[in-house]
């Protein structure tokens, strides 16, 4: 029989390549078209590759924990001439140029492969957890620099090496001396979701990120909560107050990109879902449209999926802002950051009872209040539109039957 190879799918815009964590079949195995045979992970999520018609097994060619990129053969299936025929054209050619920012730290790294082909490199070794190569080091040696090229690190791992060079720089001994304690310590591979969420957050700190924040009476989401089934979280309630606030004030989720003031067609709101190994923001599509029962279904489904880490890259993508409800873990206040590609992050504490002065009842009555605040891209949108925006939020969560 012809053989037909499995390669290695295009697993999202801009990914280029993917690691072997599971090999569900072995040589001699019966498998059927679209038959799910292999899981391999990106810096976004666990997914699957399936056979691309029916047979037999001939060969597992990959190995699990290795990584390959997108195109690879990854085995071959003993299949009829017709598919054979059929499948002879269709392997796609691997990705060419620079490998895209989507893998943490590729892009640099390209860079510094090219060097190297041109002897302007250092030779490259085993490299450190969260793979990004520092740019624009400031009070660092060109020796300095190459050794953090060579183990993939960044600035912000030499944050915590007291320098001991003139003008407060780092010296090579002290590079040497900071990774020799690390061999001392217990270490581990940072997963490929653990190193995409490191990536995120650096990039998201290079911009001017500002937190504002109130209080919010959370009794008539309680109340309203309690008529409904399926009963919504409180922050399925913040997700969609700061849906509807956004789309009667689109601007405030505008991107500014260069010169430009880039405004949404659609208000995709993500809601950050914890999984094994890292947060996963996957994307509600047009959450002003979207229904409270609606979305505590499409929610239900999305933390079953985050906790398999089966999201894919295309629902984690496109979102103007993303609500976090760290309220879950008994926290009352947090300064969440937004993603690289989105303005605005809304949080939500943890709900407890307080004293409230009624002005009716002249006396002090018990209500549930928790602490709600916003971060966002200064660059973006001004403390009195971030303001008014979260007002407009708080508003809507007390008045839930506008919701």
């Amino acid at each position: 029989m012809a053989q037909v190879p499995i390669i290695m799918p295009q697993l999202g815009e801009s990914i280029a390549e993917a690691t072997i964590v599971d090999i569900k079949v072995k040589a001699g195995d019966e498998v059927v078209a679209d038959q799910e045979i292999l899981d391999v992970e990106t810096n976004k999520a666990v997914m699957g590759v399936t056979t691309p018609c029916k047979g037999k097994i001939d060969k597992i060619t990959v190995q699990l924990k290795e990584t390959y990129p997108v195109g690879a053969v990854l085995g071959y299936v003993e299949a009829s001439e017709a598919d054979a025929a059929r499948f002879k054209k269709a392997v796609p050619e691997p990705p060419k140029g620079t490998v895209s920012m989507e893998i943490p730290g590729r892009e640099e790294q390209a860079a510094i492969a090219a060097r190297q082909r041109d002897g302007e490199g250092v030779r490259r070794t085993g490299g450190l957890p969260v793979p990004a190569v520092a740019k624009g080091a400031g009070f660092l040696s060109p020796r300095v620099r190459a050794r953090m090229e060579e183990l993939q690190l960044t600035n912000a791992d030499l944050a915590g090496i007291p320098p001991t060079g003139a003008g407060n720089r780092v010296t090579i001994k002290d590079l040497e001396n900071f990774l020799h304690k690390i061999e001392n310590q217990q270490t581990e591979e940072a997963s490929a979701i653990r190193a995409g969420v490191a990536d995120a957050m650096r990039r998201s700190w290079t911009r001017p990120l500002s937190t504002i924040g109130s209080s919010v009476n959370l009794d008539p989401v309680l109340r309203d909560r309690q008529s409904r089934d399926p009963k919504p979280g409180p922050g399925l309630y913040a997700l969609r107050a700061l849906a509807l606030a956004l789309a009667q004030n689109p601007s405030a989720a505008a991107k500014l990109i260069g010169s430009r003031v880039v405004q949404s067609n659609s208000i995709d709101v993500g809601i950050a879902v914890e999984a094994e190994d890292g947060i996963m923001v996957p994307v509600i599509r047009s959450a002003d449209k979207t229904s409270l029962a609606d979305l505590t279904a499409k929610y239900k489904e999305l933390v079953d999926l985050a906790r398999q880490r089966r999201i894919s890259p295309d629902m984690q993508f496109g979102g103007i802002a993303t609500v976090s409800n760290f309220g879950t873990f008994g926290m009352e206040w947090g300064t969440p950051i937004p993603l690289p590609d989105q303005t605005l992050l809304l949080g939500l504490g943890v709900g407890k009872k307080v004293p409230s002065w009624d002005e009716d009842k002249k006396e002090f009555v018990p209500k549930t209040e928790a602490q709600i605040t916003l971060s966002f891209d200064h660059r973006s949108i001004d403390g009195g539109g971030a303001g008014r925006l979260l007002k407009r939020v708080i508003e809507l969560l007390q008045d839930p039957k506008k919701l």
